[in-house]
């Protein structure tokens, strides 16, 4: 099952998995409800989530899918960053986590990893996470890792230019949920005003769009900027 609100990058992930003998995708959703009404129709062996969808998080639809289908190994494909995504993705359920600008061979060898019952990171990431594990080096590389998962929604949508009301719109939260996610990410972050919160989130989220610029820029044989 792929989830991703993106029909050509649906597509695309499609035509890959449907060119090999052992695979099949028995269904593509682009939103929430449809992702978790195929999920239990076709009774698929795995899903592929993005990150990003219309209308919610792909991090709230993995614990959404972990608590009514336990059993279903679920893989992160995203162009959000690993290093503060995918350690909140594998806390949420999911058994990997693959950036979109990986090469096709990666995105398989992640497929069939996840369906084997294994963990898929990158060598880079997983790395990381043994020398946390043994006290070599802390994953904490930005203070925005340091939000919630909502928080860090919340944030990345004011950084997309979003004001308080679109935002509770847009997650199915009230204005009062969403005015006191803003104090809490401006008390964690140490930002005075909303003026701060808004500029701060603008540059946060202009350099998250401007790594995954660079690494899709590489991944097609480029030069990065």
């Amino acid at each position: 099952m792929i989830v991703d609100d993106h029909p050509i990058l649906r597509q695309g992930i499609s035509q890959l998995i449907n060119q090999e003998k052992d695979l099949e995708v028995c269904g593509e959703a682009g939103d929430v409800q449809k992702a978790l009404d195929l999920i239990e129709k076709t009774k698929c062996e795995i899903a592929i989530l993005d990150i990003s969808l219309n209308g919610a998080s792909g991090i709230e639809l993995l614990k959404d899918i972990k608590v009514r289908f336990p059993k279903l190994p679920v893989l992160i494909l995203s162009m959000h960053d690993e290093s503060i995504y995918a350690p909140r993705a594998l806390r949420a359920g999911a058994s990997g986590y693959v950036m979109k600008h990986e090469g096709p061979d990666k995105v398989l060898i992640a497929i069939r990893k996840v369906l084997n019952g294994e963990v898929y990171l990158s060598e880079k990431l997983g790395a990381t996470l043994l020398n946390q594990m043994a006290g070599r080096k802390s994953m904490v590389t930005s203070p925005v890792e340091q939000l919630s998962d909502r928080e860090l929604e919340v944030f990345s949508l004011i950084g997309q230019g979003h004001a308080t009301r679109a935002i509770s719109e847009k997650l199915h939260l009230s204005v009062k949920t969403i005015e006191s996610h803003r104090a809490h990410i401006k008390e964690k972050l140490n930002l005075k005003n909303a003026t701060e919160l808004v500029h701060h989130a603008i540059q946060w989220a202009q350099s998250e769009n401007l790594g995954a610029f660079r690494k899709d820029a590489v991944a097609a044989g480029g030069s990065p900027v």
